[in-house]
């Protein structure tokens, strides 16, 4: 799941006006949510061009994907919209187009964590869940990511779980096991930097610039301490001290310098870029990176030469972020009827496994986990299948660009050192802010 975003004052100020716009639909809204269709139990009908808005594709096989749909429905192409690769960016404009009720996109390719927010806002079309039969066969936590209220919103076709990326060579001449836990990793780091080949390498880095990968990060080592930062009651519970552990882990990683200064700085690919060319001994990222830091194109300096782990916690397994994207139809899109059929072709246990072998991006279809010839091109598919499993969501709320926002600006501002802010103070303002955009 690449956020690989940036947070711009535009993206901020879109956000803004769309927290309104939204916390006025919700309120104004019947509590079911969702749209016409689906609330009437009508057909989804309209056959005809249909159009995809999906964010960057640096994959390269979408193309591929979209391009085996449009060879088998000559009346019924679909046209690829690329918005841009900031997360914040594609949400925002995905809301712009709803809010004056556009049918310039067909089908949105929306991050798990947005669905509740688009149902609630009656942006996307409630889905019959009878006609999309398939749901049973998938990872039970990815299906959950698609539903509103119980209801089914979307379809979920990509999934995805935070590893750790770490160089085997190296912890092999050091003669370390690999870390299960944030200590064990610090004490590998400095074996290996004892090494004449390990001198130079930067031990550590995730995700650190404040955008949605910065929440995925901060969530992550606050669960891998044993905190939360939203309850299963749907509370904020941010201000505890197993996230005061969690989050103090990262903040004492960069004074250390255990985590490199340019880090804070990092988005996924940068950070890919920094492990591909040989600069980190651990790095955590999601399964993509896997199929490019193995290329043997001359693009990676570290092909054959990593391994994957399940991710550290702070002192026992750590606790993944859920991520992954899911499909749906914007209300007010033209030709439903093949906008669903399309969300069942490439949601198929055919194309996520073709999308496998080609990205090795995460499926969400269960038997992709115990499929041989995947298992054995991508060795990390069962750890990945566990921490897909026991990952944990981010907050399932309808002001969710506020409340990412601030998730982000609290944990950049403990990060960024020196004068960091004091992390106890940063949860504190934290669980006050929370606390006023979460209500129940």
């Amino acid at each position: 799941m690449r956020f690989e975003r940036s947070h711009t004052r535009k993206a901020v100020a879109l956000a803004v006006v769309s927290s309104l716009v939204l916390l006025t639909a919700a309120c104004g809204g019947d509590e079911g949510g969702g749209g016409s269709n689906g609330a009437a139990g009508g057909a989804l009908e309209g056959r005809g061009p249909i159009k995809f808005a999906t964010g960057k594709d640096t994959s390269g096989n979408l193309t591929n994907q979209v391009k085996a749909w449009n060879s088998q429905h000559p009346d019924e192409q679909v046209t690829v919209t690329e918005l841009p690769e900031s997360a914040d960016q594609q949400r925002a404009q995905m809301i712009s187009n709803a809010q004056i009720k556009s049918d310039e996109f067909s089908v949105l390719n929306l991050d798990v964590v947005w669905t509740a927010e688009f149902a609630a806002n009656r942006w996307i079309t409630q889905l019959p869940e009878d006609q999309f039969p398939d749901l049973g066969k998938l990872l039970p936590t990815t299906v959950d990511t698609a539903k509103y209220r119980d209801k089914l919103y979307a379809v979920p076709v990509t999934s995805d779980g935070g590893l750790l990326y770490y160089r085997k060579d190296l912890l092999d001449k050091a003669g370390v096991e690999v870390p299960k836990t944030w200590p064990e990793m610090v004490a590998a780091c400095a074996k290996v930097k004892a090494l004449p080949e390990g001198k130079a390498i930067n031990c550590y880095a995730g995700q650190f610039e404040k955008y949605e990968g910065l929440t995925v990060n901060f969530s992550e080592a606050v669960n891998g301490a044993g905190g939360v930062v939203v309850g299963d009651d749907g509370k904020p519970n941010v201000d505890t001290p197993e996230a005061l552990a969690g989050l103090t882990a990262l903040v004492e990683g960069f004074k250390t310098g255990f985590i490199p200064k340019a880090a804070i700085t990092y988005q996924e690919e940068p950070g890919r870029r920094a492990f591909q060319e040989g600069n980190l001994l651990f790095h955590r990222n999601w399964p993509y990176v896997y199929a490019l830091a193995n290329k043997t194109d001359g693009s990676s300096k570290i092909a054959g030469k990593f391994a994957v782990a399940p991710l550290p916690g702070l002192s026992g397994p750590g606790v993944s972020t859920l991520g992954g994207h899911n499909y749906a139809i914007s209300e007010f899109a033209k030709n439903k009827a093949t906008a669903a059929d399309f969300i069942k072709f490439m949601s198929s246990e055919e194309r996520q496994k073709a999308n496998v072998e080609k990205t090795s991006q995460a499926p969400t279809w269960a038997s992709l986990y115990d499929d041989p010839a995947l298992n054995k091109q991508f060795p990390y598919l069962a750890p990945l299948k566990a921490s897909i499993a026991s990952a944990k969501s981010r907050p399932k709320v309808v002001k969710y660009g506020d409340v990412t926002t601030a998730i982000q600006e609290a944990a950049y501002g403990a990060l960024k050192q020196p004068g960091g802010t004091d992390p106890k103070q940063a949860l504190t303002d934290l669980q006050t802010k929370l606390s006023t955009l979460i209500t129940q």
